[in-house]
C-alpha cells in the first residue's frame, strides 16, 4: 500500500475500528537504517496494534531494522516478499525473493533474534513459471522453521516478466483454495489471506479456512466498511456508531498536525472514499478536492464538505 497507508491514514482507519492490526507502507532496510527515522517510522500511539512492514533480503540489515522497529513501538515487523514492482526487483526484496526461500529464512530468523515481538512475512503464492503447490510450500515450511509468528498470503502469482505492478494486482487469478490447503498442511501457523476481498461478509467466510483477513483496497477506497469490523468479527460495538462521528472524532488530530506543518490534504486525501456509495459522496468529495488542497486550509473544510453529503443525503430522502 505504498503512499496510502502512511500515518495519517492508520490514524483515521482506527477511528473505525479498534480490533484491526494496522500496517505501515513498506520501508527499506537501507531507508530504516540510514534514512530519517522519525519522519519514516514515527507514528501516533493512537495506531497500535500496528506492524511495520519491511522490503529487503540481507539478513543484517532486516535484523538491524526489525530492532530499530521494535525500539520504535510497533507491534509487529512485517517482510515483505510480495511486492511486485520493478524498484522492489532490482533491489532484491519483495517478490522475487519467493525464488530464494532459504535466504527469506535466513532473514527471518535473524530478526527473530534482534527482537522479541512478532516476526510475520507477507508473500504471493508463487512467481512467473513457479508451480504455487511448490513454490508456497517452500517459503512457507522455510520461514516456520526459522520462527516466523504467521504468513500473510496473496492469493495470487506475481508476473515480475510481462505484468506491471498494476496489473499484477488484477490479471493473475485468484487462488484462494491454494491458501486453504496451506492452512491444512500448516495447521499449528496462523495464515492470514489477502487479495481481492471486497467486503467484511467475504472476509467472515475466509475465516472459515483460515485464521485472519487482511484487506487493502477495500479497506482504503471504501474505509466505512471498516466500521463492521468490530461488531461482525469481534462482537464488540464499533468505535464510534457512523463515518460522520468518526470524522468528527478526526478533527482534534487534523488540527494539532496543521499545528505543527502538514497541510490539510495530507490528511483528507485518505478519507475521500469515506462515503463512497452514499448520497453525497460526490459533493463530499468534490468539496474535500476543491478547498483541501489550499495552503490555507483548516478543519473546517472536512466539517463543511460533512455538510455537503448531509444535504444531499436529505435530497435523496425527499
Amino acid at each position: 500500500m505504498m503512499e496510502w497507508t502512511d500515518s495519517h491514514c492508520r490514524v483515521f482507519h482506527r477511528l473505525l475500528t479498534r480490533r484491526g492490526l494496522l500496517y505501515t507502507e513498506m520501508v527499506t532496510t537501507g531507508a530504516v537504517i540510514h534514512g530519517d527515522r522519525q519522519r519514516l517510522l514515527g507514528f501516533d500511539r493512537s495506531e497500535h496494534p500496528v506492524a511495520l512492514q519491511l522490503g529487503g533480503s540481507n539478513p543484517a540489515d532486516l535484523a538491524t531494522a526489525a530492532k530499530i522497529g521494535e525500539d520504535f513501538g510497533y507491534d509487529e515487523i512485517n517482510v515483505n516478499v510480495g511486492c511486485p514492482s520493478d524498484r522492489v526487483k532490482e533491489g532484491r526484496f519483495g517478490a522475487c525473493l519467493m525464488a530464494e526461500p532459504e535466504l527469506v529464512a535466513e532473514g527471518v530468523a535473524a530478526m527473530k533474534r534482534a527482537a522479541s515481538v512478532p516476526v510475520t512475512v507477507k508473500c504471493r503464492i508463487g512467481i512467473d513459471d513457479q508451480d504455487p503447490e511448490v513454490a508456497l510450500d517452500a517459503l512457507a515450511r522455510a520461514v516456520v522453521a526459522a520462527g516466523a509468528d504467521a504468513l500473510i498470503v496473496h492469493a495470487r502469482k506475481a508476473w515480475l516478466n510481462g505484468l506491471s505492478p498494476k496489473e499484477n494486482r488484477d490479471i493473475p487469478p485468484l487462488d484462494y483454495g491454494r491458501v486453504y490447503r496451506l492452512k491444512q498442511a500448516l495447521p499449528q501457523v496462523p495464515i492470514i489471506i489477502n487479495g481481492g476481498i471486497g467486503s467484511i461478509a467475504e472476509a467472515k467466510r475466509h475465516l472459515d479456512h483460515v485464521d485472519g483477513v487482511m484487506l487493502g483496497r477495500a479497506a482504503y477506497q471504501e474505509p466505512w466498511r471498516l466500521l463492521e469490523v468490530d461488531p461482525e468479527l469481534f462482537g464488540e460495538p464499533a468505535p464510534y456508531p457512523a463515518m460522520k462521528d468518526a470524522l468528527e472524532a478526526l478533527i482534534p488530530y487534523i488540527e494539532r498536525q496543521l499545528a505543527q506543518g502538514p497541510r490539510l490534504h495530507a490528511i483528507t486525501r485518505h478519507v475521500i472514499g469515506a462515503y463512497q456509495g452514499v448520497p453525497g459522496a460526490r459533493a463530499f468529495r468534490r468539496y474535500l478536492s476543491e478547498f483541501g488542497v489550499k495552503p490555507d486550509a483548516d478543519a473546517s473544510v472536512l466539517l463543511k464538505a460533512m455538510v455537503a453529503v448531509t444535504e444531499r443525503a436529505e435530497i435523496a430522502a425527499a
